[in-house]
């Protein structure tokens, strides 16, 4: 049985492959195609005025501030959800790749989520970010530089083909648990090309 698993875990290795993301929009986040109602983009949710975004090869490096001029309130809760979607023949549709959580502002310095190691790792105001959150106009996220990787490595399972894109939704709740009417949702759309 033990070398079964063995044999099992070692062509599962084979067989994983490792892929470049090939970025669409040169400024990175685009307007959601099918959004909520009343949802905005991120760009009119943040002054990205002040972020630098230089995109080389398979590495975006991201540097500078980002001022959130979303209009929410300080007593909101704010939900969170990351869906990947693929292109077949016109429309998109849902993977089984996804996350969320009903309260980001609590979990966005916790090193164990992708939301950190990806992102909030690197906004360096944590004391300030971490007690504003989102939830005020004019909370500045100061971020030390940092390299973004564009590749998916050790991805086992059926080879991504096509076009894929990520959407980000981020939604206020007032203190009654009611949606404010405006979300924020954003996507990154581009295609996985299979790299050795």
């Amino acid at each position: 049985m033990r070398t079964v698993l063995l044999l099992f875990l070692g062509l599962a290795r084979c067989w994983a492959m490792n892929y470049e993301l090939l970025i669409e929009d040169p400024d990175i986040l685009s307007p959601c195609t099918d959004g909520p109602p009343g949802s905005i983009n991120a760009r009119q949710a943040a002054n990205f005025e002040d972020l630098v975004i230089e995109h080389e090869t398979d590495v975006l490096h991201v540097s500078g501030n980002i001022t959130m001029i979303w209009d929410v309130q300080p007593t909101d809760r704010i939900a969170a959800r990351l869906d990947v979607f693929h292109q077949n023949r016109g429309t998109w549709e849902p993977t089984v790749f996804s996350m969320a959580t009903q309260d980001f502002c609590s979990i966005m310095y916790d090193k164990n989520q992708y939301w950190y190691k990806y992102w909030t790792g690197f906004i360096i105001n944590r004391h300030d970010v971490a007690k504003k959150c989102f939830r005020e106009r004019g909370t500045v996220l100061v971020h030390e530089p940092f390299d973004l990787k564009l590749k998916l490595e050790n991805i086992q399972g059926p080879t991504l083909r096509g076009r894929y894109k990520l959407v980000f939704k981020l939604q206020a709740f007032d203190v009654m648990n009611i949606p404010r009417p405006t979300s924020i949702c954003a996507e990154i759309r581009g295609e996985p090309i299979k790299i050795k």
